[in-house]
């Protein structure tokens, strides 16, 4: 598949950094299938153009990321009026092309002392753009081996951190209200694929939850964490349903989708 051949490539580029990278948004979803946990899906996955990964603030990134990403032939696309802008980095074209772009955890209340929005930063040459919530994504990863053999066009097999699946969950329905239509179906599919994925490890994710996930939140967080799994799939909505007209390659019931999605929450994240 190109996009697995293009993502080898930003492997390749990265792989002085992986270790203290996460992949996470779409990707991490494709990556959590090759996981020892994971059963074996009967679908093809949710495709993305883009790569999202994730760093600490208080990680250090050593050497020049952005001139390793020129120098492979990625391009740097800059965006929006944030200091510095926002930036992705890509391959081909820019309506159908592949390109990745760095996250890092936002802090604070997101405005700088001189009331500009704290949206951006640079770290290793490259611009990263500050999101709220994302810290969970970096609580106790995953990691999961890529190479040859396993799906990515790369010399040899590399480890990548990726959210574990709770994290994932979790972040998606503290999102939920911040998205666009479009994006709130999206991710009610996210969580009901990743949810059908580890459904015979629901005990793990529990565990993740209380022992690894709920102490990175703050209360306040918490509760909402934790009211938003109880309401999103109490009953059958316009974005379940058009979450379950997302596929292409399978038929998916509202019903099911909402059943599954509430039954697994109730497992994992009920108090």
């Amino acid at each position: 598949m190109e996009d697995f051949a293009a993502f080898g490539r930003l492997v390749t580029v990265l792989r002085p950094w992986l270790g203290q990278l996460v992949v996470v948004g779409g990707w991490a979803h494709r990556l959590h299938r090759l996981h020892a946990r994971a059963k074996t899906p009967g679908h093809l996955p949710l495709r993305t153009r883009d790569t999202d990964l994730a760093f600490s603030p208080d990680t250090v990134l050593a050497g020049d990321i952005r001139a390793a990403l020129i120098d492979a032939g990625f391009s740097e696309e800059l965006f929006g009026d944030d200091s510095p802008p926002a930036t992705h980095y890509g391959l081909g074209e820019e309506d159908d092309g592949f390109y990745a772009e760095f996250l890092t955890p936002l802090q604070g209340r997101g405005i700088k002392r001189n009331g500009k929005a704290d949206a951006t930063t640079s770290k290793a040459g490259i611009r990263a753009q500050k999101r709220r919530y994302l810290e969970l994504l970096l609580a106790s990863p995953w990691s999961v081996r890529v190479g040859p053999e396993r799906e990515v066009a790369i010399a040899a097999a590399v480890d990548l951190f990726v959210p574990n699946p709770t994290s994932f969950i979790v972040q998606k329905l503290l999102i939920h209200s911040d998205l666009s239509r479009d994006k709130k179906a999206q991710d009610v599919l996210y969580i009901h694929d990743t949810l059908e994925l580890f459904g015979s490890s629901l005990g793990e994710l529990r565990r993740l939850w209380v022992e690894e996930v709920r102490s990175a939140m703050r209360p306040k967080t918490l509760r909402r964490a934790e009211a938003v799994a109880r309401e999103l799939f109490a009953e059958v909505t316009d974005t379940i349903r058009e979450a379950a007209r997302i596929p292409q390659d399978r038929q998916l019931a509202p019903e099911s989708v909402q059943r599954a999605c509430e039954y697994g929450l109730g497992e994992i994240v009920a108090a």
